[in-house]
């Protein structure tokens, strides 16, 4: 072999080692290296109590993941006055075992959730790069139904919280009046924007605030992926913050680099953390999490551990 051959042939291995290490690292380190995001966000009257959230998203629960499960439990540490889940909790047929287990410390707290496609359909083997050509989708896979009526009924009835698939509600929070609107996972199309300005203005309607009417009243939305046509529809709404997750935070990134991919339409430097979303005149604060799973059938992550969000709605300053 030529001296260039063995230079070639040496930059090929190099490049493949290099590969391999990260392949390892994604798999065996990363996806494991659960962290947690703090958020600070003075959006409150002045003399409000601030109000702590804890945001889980896309835990993609198998039941043999205790490392995860004992993350989330965890948790509870920062006694959270809402916990708001954006959905694909399941990951596995018997996931539900561990979403208990995960979740059962939060008993007792206020809570809300919606569902992404993972909650109803387990998951399948997809070639990972289709996501480089559009939203992946579950066309001609035969995907198990999930058992959503089991983890709907540990949510609700167990821990006491708030179904807002394709629902509203209207809290009190520490003295803060709070609406909250949801929708179903606008990825596989069962989001029901069209009934929601109807929802919407009936709860306005008929919602008894205990607190002096000329409080404020803040509105948080939820949804599991966070498409255009949806953050729109909240923005409309007078959404104040937006929570959402899908999009895994890209996954697998460049270091230092907006997600290659969302596997929906959002922007990619928007596909995790908070932001600004403006539709026309109006505008939300955007929260998106990169999650605290992957599918097990792509059980990798680099440049973009796993992570639970805590962000604290505090009072604006006033000078």
């Amino acid at each position: 072999m030529t001296s260039a051959g063995r230079a070639v042939a040496g930059a090929l291995g190099a490049t493949a080692a290099a590969g391999l290490a990260a392949f390892a690292w994604g798999a065996a380190v990363e996806r494991n290296r659960f962290t947690v995001r703090h958020e600070t966000l003075p959006v409150l009257e002045p003399d409000a109590r601030p109000i702590t959230i804890l945001h889980l998203s896309d835990l993609h629960m198998a039941p043999w993941q205790r490392a995860k499960q004992e993350f989330v439990r965890s948790l509870a540490v920062y006694e959270p006055d809402l916990v708001i889940d954006t959905g694909d909790m399941l990951g596995h047929e018997d996931g539900i075992s561990g979403v208990r287990r995960a979740l059962e410390v939060f008993e007792g707290a206020a809570g809300l959730f919606v569902h992404g496609s993972n909650d109803y359909f387990g998951p399948v083997l997809k070639n990972p790069f289709g996501y480089f050509f559009e939203s992946s989708s579950r066309k001609g896979k035969r995907a198990p139904e999930l058992d959503t009526a089991a983890l709907d009924a540990f949510l609700t009835e167990e821990l006491g919280w708030f179904d807002l698939n394709n629902a509203v509600r209207a809290v009190e929070l520490k003295g803060t009046r709070i609406e909250l609107i949801g929708t179903g996972d606008a990825h596989i199309g069962w989001d029901r924007l069209g009934e929601l300005p109807g929802m919407v203005e009936r709860m306005r309607e008929e919602v008894e605030w205990s607190t002096p009417q000329a409080r404020q009243v803040l509105t948080l939305a939820a949804t599991h992926a966070p498409y255009r046509r949806v953050l729109d529809a909240f923005a409309s709404h007078g959404a104040d913050l937006v929570f959402a997750g899908h999009t895994h935070g890209g996954q697998v990134r460049i270091p230092g680099r907006p997600a290659l991919v969302t596997n929906c339409d959002i922007p990619p430097e928007q596909a995790q953390g908070l932001s600004v979303w403006r539709a026309g005149a109006r505008s939300s604060f955007l929260e998106v999490s990169a999650g605290l799973g992957t599918s097990i059938y792509a059980p990798v992550r680099f440049a973009c551990p796993p992570e639970a969000v805590v962000i604290t709605l505090t009072p604006v300053k006033v000078d």
